[in-house]
């Protein structure tokens, strides 16, 4: 299996930018599909952002596309969030998860889809 640990969360002002990290151990980094999600207090888990293992595809929710971007580095098993053009409605705890054994017919956007997950980090955007 793979340890997930978030880093990077804070408070930021609305329109700037925020990086949060996701640093794995355990298994090769490189076999896992990472994904972004978040949650905010009362509201489900939501998709955000995902990426294959060799980095060659991505997918974003409709409500953050063109604003994050989701990136790995495999040498150094970590994952990121580039936050730009944050909103107040970002606002929430972010989680990085991992996805082993798939295949990437179509990008996994569902919480099913993984099988590990970090404790999360917080994100808190001010107007």
């Amino acid at each position: 299996q793979v340890q997930l640990i978030e880093s990077g969360g804070g408070l930021v002002q609305a329109g700037g930018s925020l990086r949060l990290s996701c640093a794995a151990s355990g298994r090769p980094f490189i076999n896992y599909d990472l994904g972004w999600f978040r949650q905010a207090p009362g509201k489900e888990r939501e998709f955000v952002a995902t990426i294959s293992r060799t980095a060659s595809n991505t997918y974003y929710a409709d409500s953050v596309k063109g604003r994050f971007t989701i990136s790995r580095d495999n040498t150094r098993n970590t994952a990121y969030l580039q936050m730009n053009s944050v909103k107040p409605e970002d606002t929430a705890v972010y989680y990085c998860a991992a996805r082993g054994g798939g295949t990437w017919y179509e990008a996994p956007k569902g919480s099913y889809d993984y099988n590990f997950w970090g404790q999360g980090t917080q994100v808190t955007v001010s107007s």
